[in-house]
C-alpha cells in the first residue's frame, strides 16, 4: 500500500522542456535510461537498494490531468498540440530493477527504464526522487542496525524528518533494512509496520511526582516502558521498584527508557537497581542523538541494555544526507549513448549486474551489457512490461526486509565496519563492456 499518488507536476522543468522538443522533433522511439548511484559516500561501504515501488507506481500511474495542463499553458512555454499530447501520454514501456532490500554498488544500474523517449524522460525527476532517498534512508538504517549487534531498533525520526513524505518513507525504509518498530502511526497503517512508544518527560512533569506519574500511566498500560530520566535516571530507577514493590504480582512494567546524554554510566547504575530490586526481567532501552557510531560506542564500553531507539540522525541520514543519483539515457532506437564529461563520465547501452559469490560470501560484481552471458546471479530483473507492473516480490516489503538480511549477512566481514573498507568491494566492468565504451569513445572524440 502507498501514501498516495504523486502529482504529474513533481517534475523538473527542464523535463517538460525537453519532451517538448522532442514533440516538435518527432522524437518517440524507444529510449533506455539508467538510475545508479555515482559514487559512494565517504563512510559506506555499500547501499541498501530502496524506493522502487513508488518508482513503478509513478511509471504506471503517469498522466497529466486538465488542470495540470491548464496551469503550464499559464507559463507560455508550451504549444497547445504539445499539451494535447502531454494530456494523452501514457507510459507503455518496460522496466528491470535490482529489487529491493539487495546491496548496491557505486557505478551500478538500480533500474533501467525503456519506453518511448519522452515518457522515459519525464520519469527522471520523481524516480530518482525516490529511489535516491530511500536508498539512502535504508542505507543508513543497515548501518545502525548493525551496530547494534542485534539488539532492536525503533525509529524515532519522524518529528526532524525533512517533510511529511520523507518522514513516511524513511520509516518504510528503516524497516525494510532491520529496523523492528517505527513511532510513526501513518506508517504503520500505510505499510503495515509495528508501531511502539509510550512516554515523554511531559507526561512525567504533568503529575506532581514522577512515581505519581509512573502509577497512573501503568493503570492505563500495564506492561509498558517507563520513562525515566525527566529528574534523575537513578531516582526514576527506584521508582520503578517502588511501584513493583506497590503492585506486587500485577506489576508488568516490560522496560525502562532512558533519553539522555551521559548513557554508559546511567545504564549501568539503574541496572544494578533493578537488579538489586529483583527486577532482572525489566529491559533497558536507550535513546537521544544515537547513530551508528555512538551505539558501537556504547557496545564496545560493555553498556547492558537490550534496544535502541534512533530518531534524528538515522531519519535525516546525518552524516551522508545525500547521494550522487544520476538517471542517464544509455540507449535510443538501438544507439548507444553516453556522457563523456571528465569525471562524470557513462557507458553507453543496456546494463546487466552479474554478481560472484565464493563460499556463501559475496566475491566481486561484474557490470557487463545487458545481453552478455557472465558468471554469476542477474541482479536486474524484469519488474515492469507494457506499463504495468510484473507479478513478484521484488517491491513488497516484508519481502524486501527478509532479502535485505539475507543480503547482509552475505556480505564479506570488512564491509560491516563502519570505516572504508580496505579493499573496498570490486565492481568489474566486463571485457564486452569495455570494448563497446571504447568504440564509442573513438566515435564520438574527434
Amino acid at each position: 500500500m502507498r501514501s498516495g499518488d504523486p502529482p504529474a507536476l513533481l517534475v523538473d522543468l527542464y523535463e517538460l522542456s525537453m519532451a517538448q522538443g522532442y514533440f516538435d522533433e518527432g522524437l518517440f522511439g524507444r529510449a533506455t535510461f539508467e538510475l545508479s548511484i555515482r559514487s559512494l559516500p565517504p563512510e559506506r561501504n555499500y547501499l541498501v537498494a530502496a524506493g522502487l515501488d513508488d518508482a513503478l507506481a509513478w511509471l504506471e500511474g503517469m498522466r497529466s490531468k486538465a488542470d495540470d495542463l491548464d496551469y503550464l499553458r499559464t507559463l507560455e512555454r508550451f504549444t497547445d498540440g504539445f499539451l494535447q499530447y502531454l494530456g494523452s501520454l501514457r507510459f507503455d514501456g518496460e522496466a528491470h530493477a535490482i529489487p529491493e532490500g539487495d546491496i548496491v554498488f557505486a557505478g551500478e544500474p538500480l533500474l533501467r527504464v525503456t519506453g518511448p523517449l519522452p515518457a522515459a524522460q519525464l520519469a527522471e525527476t520523481y524516480l530518482i526522487n525516490q529511489v535516491h532517498f530511500q536508498t539512502m534512508a535504508a542505507s543508513k538504517a543497515a548501518r545502525v542496525v548493525q551496530s547494534a549487534r542485534g539488539r532492536p531498533v525503533i525509529d524515532f525520526g519522524l518529528r526532524r524528518a525533512h517533510g511529511t513524505d520523507a518522514g513516511l518513507k524513511a520509516s518504510r525504509s528503516q524497516y525494510l533494512a532491520g529496523a523492528v518498530a517505527t513511532s510513526n502511526v501513518l506508517a504503520g497503517r500505510t505499510f503495515g509496520i509495528p508501531v511502539a512508544g509510550t512516554m515523554a518527560h511531559s507526561y512525567v512533569s504533568a503529575h506532581t511526582t514522577e512515581l505519581e506519574a509512573f502509577r497512573a500511566f501503568t493503570r492505563s498500560y500495564p506492561d509498558t516502558v517507563l520513562l525515566i530520566d525527566t529528574y534523575d535516571p537513578r531516582e526514576g530507577a527506584r521508582n520503578v521498584v517502588r511501584l513493583a514493590r506497590e503492585l506486587g504480582d500485577d506489576f508488568a512494567v516490560a522496560g525502562v527508557r532512558i533519553d539522555s546524554a551521559d548513557l554508559a554510566p546511567n545504564v549501568e547504575a539503574v541496572r544494578e537497581l533493578l537488579d538489586d530490586g529483583e527486577l532482572r526481567a525489566v529491559q533497558i532501552f536507550v535513546s537521544g542523538g544515537l547513530d551508528e557510531h555512538a551505539i558501537e560506542r556504547l557496545l564496545d564500553a560493555g553498556i547492558r541494555c537490550d534496544g535502541f531507539g534512533v530518531g534524528t540522525k538515522m531519519g535525516t541520514s546525518a552524516d551522508a544526507p545525500s547521494l550522487d543519483a544520476i538517471y542517464k539515457l544509455v540507449e535510443y532506437e538501438g544507439r548507444g549513448t553516453a556522457k563523456m564529461s571528465d569525471g562524470m563520465s557513462t557507458i553507453p547501452g543496456p546494463k546487466q549486474v552479474f554478481r560472484r559469490s565464493q563460499q556463501g560470501l559475496y566475491e566481486s560484481d561484474v557490470l557487463g551489457r545487458a545481453d552478455e552471458e557472465l558468471e554469476g546471479q542477474r541482479l536486474l530483473v524484469p519488474v515492469m512490461r507494457e506499463g504495468r507492473r510484473l507479478a513478484g516480490d521484488f517491491a513488497d516489503l516484508e519481502a524486501a526486509r527478509e532479502r535485505c538480511r539475507a543480503a547482509l549477512g552475505q556480505l564479506p566481514e570488512r564491509l560491516y565496519e563502519l570505516k572504508p573498507a580496505r579493499p573496498a568491494y570490486e565492481v568489474i566492468i566486463s571485457p564486452g563492456l569495455r570494448a563497446e565504451a571504447g568504440r564509442f569513445r573513438r566515435n564520438h572524440c574527434r
